[in-house]
């Protein structure tokens, strides 16, 4: 593939792209921190996969790579908050906080998370922009090249799949 990166040549992608990357993870977080350690675990990522990709846009597949690891990081931070939310909304309340109840609380929040990650791509992706980084449904439709009504059955179809796994029971 002409203009393909090397797999073993990491030390120069890191080099070429490293500052860019650390400013485009930290417009999405705003903690300088969490991007330096976003893109460090972006590219061990790539490290780790290194032997197996050829990268043409070295930037569009760093981007794809720090976006998935961003979510999984929002999710762990979401589940985390939540967690320590119902435990000072328990206390508040005079209710004991059990360890069965935290057990109950992440169980919940980790189906909610399965169930976002059983959404089509597209969907899921609409969802988290939506929800996650506060896009409007504008750019979200701009961004993904779909059209704002598509924008809107996404989110409703996610919306509608968190609503079921929490009144299931």
């Amino acid at each position: 593939m002409p203009g393909a990166i090397a797999a073993i040549d990491v030390g120069s992608l890191y080099d070429q792209h490293v500052d860019w990357l650390r400013a485009w993870l930290h417009r999405r977080t705003r903690c300088p921190h969490r991007a330096a350690d976003l893109a460090q675990d972006t590219y061990c990522r790539l490290i780790e996969k290194s032997a197996e990709l050829r990268i043409e846009t070295p930037r569009t597949f760093l981007a794809t790579v720090a976006r998935r690891l961003l979510v999984d990081d929002i999710r762990r931070r979401d589940v985390e908050r939540a967690i320590l939310d119902a435990q000072a909304l328990h206390a508040a309340n005079g209710e004991e906080i059990t360890p069965e109840r935290i057990v109950e609380a992440a169980q919940f929040l980790d189906t909610v998370l399965r169930v976002l990650d059983s959404l089509p791509e597209q969907a899921r992706e609409t969802f988290l922009l939506r929800r996650i980084e506060g896009l409007a449904q504008s750019d979200i439709a701009e961004r993904l090249g779909i059209s704002i009504s598509t924008v809107k059955r996404h989110i409703a179809a996610a919306y509608a799949a968190c609503v079921t796994v929490a009144y299931a029971d």
